[in-house]
């Protein structure tokens, strides 16, 4: 009879802390959105073109930061970088799978998965009993051995190797996709993710589950139900946007075989209309929260995994004020929509203007969770908890980005480095640097580098520094071609 009591008093000791006398552990679920800009959203921007109610109302329950970043400028690193809270540059992850485009240089060698020996954010919470769901783009690996089913997720619908929604009718049913079955003729990709990830929930309603709804939206190909389209094509000859100068000339600081010009004006109807139906799919998971009495014990993130598209492929959004877009180091291609819902701990309509990044999550979902945080996997991340509860500092110096490519959309090879307000980024075809301080200068138009020789020393010696904790690769020669610039 002790033997057996002792037994179960050891067995009780080994269960985690959350579900000992305790009520059910803090649930989780995850909304990431691709391609979508800072600028696209009304929390962000309340002048936008794009109808976003179920965003603004995420925000205004929740607390929204300013200035929050993916941790590259294009979208595999940055989805590695959420689940392993890593830099990606530690495993040569650098550019979208399988992403590899000559300029002057050859790019630096690329890893096109993610490595199945790291331990994911989803293996790390079914350790501690949660159940683990995810639901649309994964893009994390080139065959099933790397998917997410593979990755500590019990159910995946619609996760495999590709980018985006490129079989069958695209982003209407039949899918054409291997990992989620066709719907009705006509069924809507946004909103049969969204159903997929309320049903999840519902089936786990008792127990804690990490539902990850990283939606193909608003990635092109630019497609959406004609009503929206519509509806939008008319607001912006109402708002008489139609007839106003959609693109100016994107400055090349180098000289580049392939200029750009970007978008300056949001109006494009379809576009728009792509991000109203992402915004109702995410306020189908909310409310289905609300119907089952979950949202006050479940955690709600939102966030980009890059920049709005903005100088290439149909040039759909404008981030103005902030340059650039997607596949670019300048803001407005690594700075993010990202709201934060925790109830209990953040604030309503709260804000922070602390700098953080995509690695952050793994960390802070794990002390949401209130189990043990594993730094020998999320190294790179940061809690983000003191900042939810209030705070207004971490305990980190600096955020780097390492981006050793010729982006599709016209950005230059690079690496950028931001401590407090200021953000130097050098170029790797050359070496050049340039500095900005961004609380006067959140567009990046004044390069300060040649008034703060100091300080641009100093960044540029905490980013060579970066370069070796991280094992950075840079660019390659061309068979018979010149060296291109080492740090």
């Amino acid at each position: 009879m002790f033997r057996n009591l002792l037994c179960v008093a050891i067995a009780l000791l080994c269960l985690p802390a959350t579900a000992v006398g305790a009520e059910k552990p803090r649930s989780f679920v995850f909304f990431l959105v691709d391609d979508l800009g800072y600028m696209d959203i009304s929390p962000n921007n309340p002048d936008t073109f794009y109808e976003t109610p179920n965003i603004q109302r995420l925000a205004e329950s929740g607390m929204r930061f300013t200035d929050g970043y993916a941790a590259n400028p294009v979208c595999s690193p940055t989805r590695y970088s959420i689940m392993t809270g890593k830099y990606p540059t530690r495993v040569d992850a650098t550019n979208f799978f399988s992403g590899e485009r000559a300029g002057r240089f050859l790019p630096a060698p690329l890893n096109n998965r993610m490595p199945l020996k790291e331990t994911t954010i989803a293996e790390a919470l079914k350790q501690h009993g949660y159940a683990t769901f995810f639901a649309g783009k994964w893009h994390l690996g080139p065959t099933a051995e790397f998917w997410p089913e593979n990755q500590g997720f019990d159910v995946n619908k619609g996760g495999h190797d590709r980018g985006g929604p490129y079989g069958g009718k695209r982003y209407f049913s039949p899918y054409g996709n291997p990992r989620l079955e066709d719907g009705p003729p006509g069924e809507h990709l946004p909103d049969r993710l969204a159903s997929e990830t309320a049903r999840f929930i519902e089936a786990h309603q008792d127990e804690p589950f990490f539902a990850y709804l990283a939606f193909y939206s608003v990635h092109t190909p630019l497609m959406a139900p004609e009503e929206l389209v519509k509806k939008y094509e008319e607001k912006a000859k109402k708002l008489g946007l139609d007839d106003k100068a959609e693109f100016a000339d994107e400055e090349q600081v180098l000289p580049v075989d392939d200029p750009r010009r970007v978008r300056t004006v949001q109006s494009h109807a379809v576009y728009a209309a792509m991000v109203e139906s992402m915004d109702h799919a995410v306020g189908k998971v909310l409310d289905k929260l609300d119907e089952l009495g979950l949202s006050d014990s479940t955690a709600v993130f939102f966030m980009s995994d890059n920049g709005g598209l903005s100088t290439s492929e149909g040039s759909p959004t404008s981030n103005l004020p902030l340059r650039g877009g997607k596949g670019w180091l300048y803001e407005g291609g690594i700075r993010e929509p990202l709201l934060v819902r925790c109830p209990g701990v953040t604030k309503p309509g709260a804000t922070c203007s602390v700098p953080v990044v995509s690695t952050d999550f793994y960390p802070t979902i794990l002390d949401l969770a209130g189990v043990p945080l594993q730094p020998e996997d999320h190294q790179d991340g940061v809690s983000l908890a003191p900042l939810l509860r209030g705070g207004d500092q971490l305990d980190r110096e600096a955020i780097f980005w390492h981006y050793p490519h010729y982006s599709n959309q016209g950005g230059v090879p690079g690496a950028a480095v931001r401590a407090g307000d200021w953000k130097l980024i050098e170029r790797f075809e050359d070496g050049r640097v340039h500095l900005y301080n961004l609380a006067e200068d959140i567009g990046e138009q004044h390069d300060m580098a040649a008034d703060h020789p100091d300080r641009v020393a100093d960044l540029r010696n905490r980013l060579h520094r970066w370069y070796k904790e991280v094992d950075a690769k840079f660019l390659r020669a061309k068979p018979g071609g010149p060296e291109p610039w080492r740090p």
